[in-house]
């Protein structure tokens, strides 16, 4: 399972399962057809989970107060001695006694290792698996206590994904895709087309909203991705390696673009194998083996 696809799945109802990773078999080919049918289904996803939520979220409803709180004075993340443990077979314990603080405006970039914990710390910083023991509070909610729907009331409120493979629809404009965002906020068409076109303006992509997806550079699809986590206004901003599948000139436009969100006062946390991309984050923590540990 993709991280996309456990996003859609926990947005569609269920928790991600992330873990050791499963055989991976061949890769079946696509034709048009069934390209369009896989972005229709997603969409409706979306559209289908914002109704849901519509409907129980009245001003009174857990889902309501449970959104988070974007005028909590204290940390946005606080996660006290959290552990996460797959039973397998093999057994793994993919976090090991957690301790991490991320303010309000942080931009920290957490570096480690293929296998080291990074994809288990990025899932359950952004509420797609629970810790095993410890405790995560996010905006001084604790999250153990949230239901399903609270979770994903949280999370398509407070918190933006940019994912290291673009994951754009093919079949959908480069504003439709970033509009995506906003239908799992559960926002009308109304509300989410302004958004979506200042966040591509923000990107410097306004020429593209027409486009197709295949016909932009790597460059400007991962610029897309990033427009569609802002869109919505997110609190807090997860990156898988975000600059993996892109070439150096690529890289450095990207990471220009993390720094200025940055300096707009966007909490940012950035999971990379690569040293040179952490060293442009204001801070850097270093995972091994499940342990997490703060650099100078």
């Amino acid at each position: 399972m993709s991280d996309f696809d456990a996003l859609l799945r926990s947005l569609d109802g269920g928790e991600a399962q992330p873990g050791p990773e499963p055989v991976r078999q061949e890769p079946v080919a696509w034709t048009a057809a069934s390209a369009r049918r896989h972005d229709r289904e997603t969409v409706r996803a979306a559209r289908r989970r914002a109704r849901e939520r519509s409907r129980i979220a009245g001003p009174d409803s857990a889902v309501a107060s449970r959104a988070g709180d974007p005028a909590y004075a204290g940390p946005i993340i606080s996660l006290d001695d959290v552990t996460r443990f797959f039973p397998g077979p093999p057994p793994v314990n993919a976090l090991r006694g957690i301790d991490l603080t991320v303010e309000r405006g942080d931009y920290l970039a957490i570096v480690g290792p293929s296998g080291s914990g990074k994809s288990t710390m990025l899932n359950t910083l952004g509420l797609l698996d629970r810790p095993s023991t410890g405790t995560f509070l996010f905006e001084g909610i604790d999250v153990a206590a949230l239901s399903d729907d609270d979770r994903a009331a949280l999370r398509g409120n407070a918190i933006g994904f940019v994912f290291q493979s673009f994951h754009l629809l093919p079949t959908r404009s480069v504003l439709e895709n970033v509009m995506l965002a906003g239908a799992y906020a559960g926002l009308t068409r109304e509300e989410r087309e302004p958004l979506a076109r200042a966040a591509l303006d923000r990107v410097g992509l306004a020429h593209r909203v027409d486009f197709s997806p295949a016909t932009l550079s790597g460059g400007e699809r991962q610029r897309v991705a990033i427009a569609r986590a802002v869109s919505t206004t997110p609190r807090l901003l997860l990156a898988d390696e975000p600059t993996g599948n892109l070439d150096r000139k690529n890289s450095e436009s990207v990471m220009r673009l993390f720094e200025e969100l940055g300096q707009e006062g966007l909490t940012i946390v950035m999971i990379t194998h690569d040293d040179a991309v952490a060293e442009a984050a204001g801070r850097r923590a270093r995972i091994h083996d499940g342990e997490l540990s703060e650099l100078a």
